[in-house]
């Protein structure tokens, strides 16, 4: 489980070919200064586990269907990556619950400035728009993002400075795929809702 406020920005250093898929490496130093073999790692958005770790940076496979469904399967050696450790029961959640299972991809269709921030507009995947609202979070390659405004099929968020200096998001263009999770409590209150319409039918 993460928060969805990325610790820090690595970078892609290897990426290697395996059978169950591919072998990344990540330059870091914020995420490994205290990570251990096994630990789960955010990168982008994505859960994966620790498969070496030293000073700088760390090692993770990548299996296909992560590779098919997130933004992992396109990354290149030398592209920056957001990076998050995972949440400690003891910490403040500043963003909201974020469980690193990207639920699929996205696009980035339009930036316009504001202030001194950037507003972004983002295609969503029709399977998901139904559980992006106003106002509510919806995590973007790992941020925590608060939904400004929902469109059917594509939303927009507001980027404040910080979060265009200290992510990724800092990088977006036109076109560009990105990972989306949406906000968990979205996602159980519309299986709870479905079920409620299914009993109601069959009764």
């Amino acid at each position: 489980m993460f928060t969805g406020l990325v610790e820090e920005m690595g970078w892609i250093e290897r990426i290697a070919a395996v059978p169950q898929g591919r072998r990344i490496r990540v330059r870091a130093e914020r995420v490994t200064s205290d990570a251990r073999l096994g630990d789960s790692l955010a990168v982008n958005g994505c859960c994966l586990t620790a498969v070496a770790v030293d000073r700088q940076g760390f090692e993770a496979e990548v299996v296909a269907e992560t590779l098919e469904r997130t933004t992992l399967g396109s990354l290149e050696e030398g592209e920056p990556v957001n990076l998050e450790r995972s949440l400690k029961l003891d910490q403040r959640l500043g963003g909201h619950l974020v469980q690193g299972h990207v639920d699929g991809r996205g696009e980035v269709r339009g930036l316009a400035p504001e202030g001194d921030g950037v507003r972004v507009t983002l295609g969503i995947p029709e399977g998901l728009a139904r559980f992006v609202a106003e106002k509510g979070s919806l995590a973007v390659d790992g941020v925590s993002l608060t939904v400004a405004r929902a469109l059917g099929t594509t939303c927009e968020v507001a980027l404040i400075p910080h979060t265009l200096k200290a992510t990724i998001a800092g990088r977006y263009r036109p076109g560009q795929a990105v990972n989306l999770e949406v906000d968990l409590m979205a996602r159980y209150l519309a299986r709870l809702l479905d079920e409620a319409e299914w009993a109601r039918r069959a009764g």
